[in-house]
């Protein structure tokens, strides 16, 4: 399941710090926190899941919940090969899920 259909304060800290108070199975609601640094990378300045350190290589970054969804979206400008500034957003929902009251890359 998403993280964020049942979570509350979302929001990114630092640029890769995705944090959220979300519930655990007994429903009570648990801060937690992910480094997104450890599962979001820069492919030629686009966001690509399974790689690391996107934050070292960009600027201009925000965070939203967007839509009548709320859907979790990061935007920024990373680099590209070429060291351009390419901007580029990634939805978080795709690959993050609450298991347990944990924020988890899956």
């Amino acid at each position: 399941m998403s993280f964020h259909a049942a979570a509350q304060d979302v929001r990114v800290e630092d640029n890769h710090i995705l944090k959220a108070s979300i519930p655990n199975v007994d429903g009570e609601m648990i801060e937690a926190e992910l480094d997104l640094n450890s599962c979001i990378g820069n492919n030629d300045g686009s966001f690509q899941w399974e790689g690391q350190g996107f934050a070292d290589s960009g600027e201009n970054f925000s965070f939203g919940l967007e839509g009548d969804d709320g859907v979790p979206i990061l935007r920024g400008e990373l680099r590209n090969i070429e060291g351009e500034s390419i901007p580029c957003d990634i939805n978080i929902a795709e690959r993050i899920s609450n298991q347990n009251g944990q924020l988890v890359f899956e």
